[in-house]
C-alpha cells in the first residue's frame, strides 16, 4: 500500500463533490429578484462552493494531508466529507449525504479504472484541480490556494517512478474494490452493468509511449531483432496523438476528471443486487477505523475547523440541499439502502480541550478570505457539526 496515495484520493473525491453540489444548486436556483429567504440564488451557490473550497485547501490542512500516511477506513473518510460539505450555510440530510458520497466514490473509481498508464492519475486530478479553479475565478486567494496544491502535487508527484504510481493505483483500488453502487449516468452510457461492475473498453486510443497492438517482435541472445510477426486483434486500437501535460497550466488530453455534470442531466444511484449480498460484501470494507487512524483523523478535524458550530441568530432559516428530485423518492432511498451503507458518524472530539481551542481558532481564523465579501451568516444554521456529535 502507498503512503502517498491520500492527497490524491482527497482532492479527486472533493472535486466530484464539488461538481454534484454546483449541479443541483445550479438545478434549484432562483432568481434573486424572485427567491424567498429560504430558497437558493446565485450567489448562495457560489458562496456555498467558496466556502467549501476554502476550507479544503486550507494552508495547515494541506501541509497535514501530504505528509506520507496510510489510507483511513472508507468510515473515517467519509466523515471528513460530512464536515466539508456542511461547512457553508447548506445542509443536507443523511439520504442526500448517502447519495452524494456514493455518486463521489463510484465516479473516481471509474477513472482509476479507465486511467491508460498508473501515472495518468495525476492527469486526473488536474482535471478536478482545473475544474474547481473555474468555479472561483472571481476570488484570486482562493485560487492562490488551489496553485499551491498545484505545486506541492507537481513537486512531490512530478518525480515519482512508474513503480510508486502503480503501487498508488493499486491502493486507490484495493480501496474502491467492494464498492458497485449504479450510477444512472453510468447506466445510460453503457459504460457500467446492472450489477454495478464497470465495463471496460477493448478499443482507443494506447497509452502514450505504447505502440499499437498487432506486431511481435524476437530477439535473439544478443538482443539484436531476427524476427516479426504481424497478427490480428478484437480492437479498434490508435496511437496517442500527444501526452497530456503535467504542468501547472496546459492541455491535459485526458478527459477522466472532468466534470460529467455540466450537461444537465440527472444522476441516480440505485442499490445494486440483493441487499443481503450487498450488505455482506461491504461489512469487512466499512469496520470501524482502528485506533490510530481515528486519532489521525482527529488531528485533520481540528485543521478542518472542527470546532463546534455556533447556531446563528436571527429569524431566517438554514438552507436544505435534496439531492433528489421528489421527496417520495429521498424516502425510498432512505428505506432501501442496506443499513451497513448508511455510514454513522464517527465522534470526533476536537473541542474539549482549551488548549486546542486555541489553537484551533487561529487556525480558523486562517479560513477567511480578505478579498471576499463578508457574507452574512443570517441564512444559517445548524450546519450539523458532523464531527462534534454523538
Amino acid at each position: 500500500m502507498s503512503v502517498r496515495t491520500l492527497p490524491l484520493l482527497f482532492l479527486n473525491l472533493g472535486g466530484e463533490m464539488l461538481y454534484i453540489l454546483d449541479q443541483r444548486l445550479r438545478a434549484q436556483n432562483i432568481p434573486g429578484d424572485k427567491a424567498r429567504r429560504d430558497e437558493w440564488t446565485e450567489v448562495d451557490r457560489k458562496r456555498v462552493l467558496n466556502d467549501i473550497i476554502s476550507t479544503m485547501f486550507n494552508r495547515k490542512f494541506m501541509e497535514e494531508l501530504f505528509k506520507p500516511q496510510e489510507l483511513y477506513s472508507k468510515k473515517a473518510l467519509r466523515t471528513v466529507y460530512d464536515r466539508l460539505a456542511h461547512a457553508s450555510i447548506m445542509r443536507l440530510n443523511q439520504a442526500s449525504m448517502d447519495k452524494l458520497y456514493d455518486l463521489m466514490t463510484m465516479a473516481l473509481k471509474y477513472q482509476v479504472l479507465l486511467c491508460p498508464r498508473p501515472k495518468d492519475v495525476l492527469l486526473v486530478t488536474f482535471n478536478h484541480l482545473d475544474a474547481i479553479k473555474g468555479f472561483i475565478q472571481d476570488s484570486p486567494a482562493l485560487l492562490h490556494l488551489v496553485d499551491e496544491t498545484f505545486r506541492q502535487l507537481l513537486e512531490i508527484y512530478g518525480g515519482l517512478p512508474a513503480g510508486e504510481f502503480h503501487l498508488i493505483r493499486q491502493t486507490l483500488l484495493t480501496f474502491f474494490q467492494d464498492l458497485h453502487i449504479r450510477v444512472s449516468i453510468f447506466l445510460k452510457d453503457r459504460v457500467q452493468n446492472s450489477n454495478g461492475r464497470f465495463v471496460l473498453p477493448v478499443s482507443g486510443p494506447v497509452p502514450w509511449g505504447i505502440e499499437v497492438p498487432g506486431l511481435i517482435r524476437m530477439f535473439n541472445t544478443k538482443g539484436e531483432e531476427v524476427k516479426r510477426v504481424e497478427f490480428q486483434h478484437s480492437g479498434n486500437y490508435v496511437a496517442a496523438t500527444k501526452e497530456g501535460s503535467f504542468e501547472l497550466y496546459g492541455d491535459r488530453v485526458l478527459k477522466l476528471g472532468t466534470n460529467m455534470y455540466s450537461v444537465n442531466r440527472p444522476a441516480e444511484t440505485h442499490m445494486s443486487g440483493p441487499s443481503n449480498s450487498l450488505a455482506s460484501q461491504t461489512q469487512q470494507s466499512i469496520a470501524p477505523p482502528n485506533p490510530l487512524a481515528k486519532e489521525e483523523l482527529n488531528f485533520l478535524a481540528r485543521l478542518m475547523g472542527g470546532m463546534e458550530i455556533k447556531k446563528p441568530g436571527g429569524p431566517e432559516p438554514g438552507f436544505q440541499l435534496n439531492l433528489f428530485t421528489t421527496d417520495e423518492e429521498e424516502e425510498q432511498a432512505a428505506l432501501s439502502r442496506p443499513e451497513e451503507l448508511s455510514y454513522e458518524v464517527v465522534n470526533i472530539q476536537a473541542t474539549q480541550d482549551q488548549q486546542r481551542n486555541k489553537e484551533l481558532a487561529r487556525i480558523m481564523g486562517e479560513f477567511e478570505i480578505t478579498d471576499q465579501p463578508r457574507w452574512s451568516a443570517s441564512k444559517g444554521d445548524d450546519l450539523l457539526a458532523m464531527m462534534d456529535e454523538l
